[in-house]
């Protein structure tokens, strides 16, 4: 019987349901060190940057979609979430900038926009591009395509990001 038990508390810790006292472990997405990292990317390195959107449904991250890749906190600790990012521009053969989107409000915050509802928010609710947030998103760090934005949108996107920072 206590093998069967022991058994049990190790499926429990492997599984997320609590260390071997039975108590809920928080679990804290990190960083792994490989090419897929998102990291945030300093604006003033990106002078002479064409913005352009071009979507394409080809499983590649491409100006004008909206993916889901891993960001990291602003606190810069090596922690970080999934989250919705909008692709802006194309980087290298392997890597584009992205800036983050989120649901929270940011009403009157000159460093973010409103977009509105897009399919990438299976809630329905409104989202913000935050334009103080630029990151370098590798290709294999793009975990799911969410939707494309409009060339609309995605012109009064990059004409905010173009005024911020003189690209």
């Amino acid at each position: 019987m206590a093998r069967l038990t022991g058994f049990f508390h190790a499926l429990r810790r492997l599984f997320g349901g609590g260390d071997s006292t039975g108590r809920a472990v928080s679990r804290v997405s990190t960083a792994s060190r490989s090419s897929s990292l998102t990291t945030q990317i300093d604006p003033a390195r990106l002078r002479g940057l064409k913005l352009s959107y071009a979507p394409k449904a080809d499983a590649r991250p491409d100006p004008g979609e909206v993916v889901w890749a891993w960001v990291p906190y602003e606190e810069n600790d090596g922690r970080g979430k999934d989250r919705p990012v909008l692709i802006v521009a194309r980087l290298t053969g392997s890597s584009v900038l992205g800036i983050q989107l989120t649901s929270t409000s940011h009403d009157g915050d000159r460093g973010a926009l409103r977009l509105g509802p897009g399919p990438w928010d299976s809630s329905g609710r409104a989202s913000w591009a935050r334009l103080d947030r630029l990151f370098r998103v590798s290709d294999g760090g793009m975990r799911r395509e969410g939707a494309a934005l409009d060339a609309r949108t995605y012109a009064r996107v990059a004409n905010a990001l173009t005024a911020r920072y003189r690209f």
